[in-house]
């Protein structure tokens, strides 16, 4: 291995294949809608759908854009695939053809959607979302009557599938929750009046999945927790661990001092001065991160190419991504794909 520059991101396909049926189990009834964003959270979509390849369960992805519900496609034909960003026309083309659903936030996608059936000659599977407060996207609720109707007649002409009704939680308060999800069912009781039957309802993703069993819907929309990713701020996830770790080996070991061959070129924050890490003798702190090596307190005995943890499970000492993420105000999950391309990932 070139110790200089080749840090590895080890993937654990046990951990990942544990940790979907911990989650699966927690939200039973409701099914999994695996969250597959940013190149699956940063460890892949190929490598994950193939660890996943045995698991007949799970049948239901959601991949934020079209283009990421293609990669989807080609390794899943047969799979459900929810692709819940607004699209330009030429994806929504795409889209229809590969038999994506659609999620749709805005009476103007709405218009383009039911155009691009009309152009292919084919139904369009699509999700209605309904803004519950976050204002990220999604229809607000003096505007929703006429929404659906539109979505409603679009149905009876053939040019589309109501299959879905969605929204996105703030997740800034139990009670703000609680109004966003009284806003959802009224939403969900409005579509059904207009004669529509949609299987899928989903209004939650990992943290209010699992700790608000209340607030689900059929369907719950989990990805980081999947990853092993706690939330920020939040405690550790019973039967989650991490799926991912981050390495490095020592290039360089002076007076008091260790360099591993990895920086903030190739992902790693540059603000992570302190950051614990975990070494051959046990925890050890992060004192700079540069462009292409981070220095580090040093142990006795440190020798070049000595492997370094970075973050993953903890078994060398090493914090999670997400308390790493903590220090810098941001998540876990940012830790993660923020990784360039130069960071090898490899099964383990």
């Amino acid at each position: 291995m070139d110790t200089v520059t080749t840090p590895v991101l080890e993937l654990s396909a046990a951990q990942l294949v544990r940790n979907v049926a911990a989650v699966r189990d927690h939200i039973a009834p409701s099914r999994l809608m695996l969250a597959m964003k940013d190149d699956a959270y940063g460890h892949g979509i190929a490598w994950v759908l193939d660890a996943l390849a045995s698991d007949s369960a799970l049948n239901h992805f959601g991949s934020f854009d079209v283009d990421t519900g293609l990669r989807i496609r080609e390794c899943r034909p047969d799979a459900r695939v929810f692709a819940w960003t607004t699209s330009a026309d030429d994806e929504i083309a795409a889209a229809l053809d590969a038999g994506l659903e659609l999620g749709i936030g805005t009476a103007e996608y709405l218009q383009r959607v039911i155009s691009g059936a009309r152009g292919r000659g084919r139904a369009a599977d699509v999700h209605l979302k309904i803004d519950t407060g976050l204002r990220r996207n999604g229809v607000r609720p003096e505007d929703w009557g006429e929404f659906v109707a539109e979505a409603a007649k679009a149905q009876r002409a053939g040019l589309l599938n109501v299959i879905g009704v969605w929204s996105h939680l703030a997740e800034a308060s139990d009670a703000e929750d609680d109004e966003a999800a009284a806003a959802f069912r009224r939403a969900v009781d409005a579509v059904r009046a207009a004669g529509l039957s949609p299987r899928d309802t989903h209004l939650t993703a990992s943290a209010a999945s699992w700790w608000r069993p209340e607030l689900r819907g059929t369907v719950c929309r989990i990805g980081a927790f999947c990853y092993g990713i706690r939330s920020a701020d939040g405690p550790e996830i019973p039967g989650i661990r991490p799926v991912a770790t981050l390495r490095a080996r020592v290039v360089e070991v002076r007076e008091g001092e260790a360099t591993v061959g990895i920086g903030a070129l190739h992902g790693l924050p540059s603000v992570l001065a302190g950051a614990p890490v975990g070494t051959p003798a046990g925890v050890r702190r992060i004192r700079a991160v540069g462009d292409v090596a981070t220095t580090m307190d040093s142990w006795d005995g440190a020798q070049v190419g000595d492997l370094v943890s970075v973050f993953g499970p903890g078994e060398s000492g090493e914090s999670d991504a997400t308390a790493l993420a903590e220090r810098i105000d941001t998540v876990g999950e940012e830790i993660l794909t923020r990784l360039s391309s130069t960071v090898q990932r490899v099964p383990v």
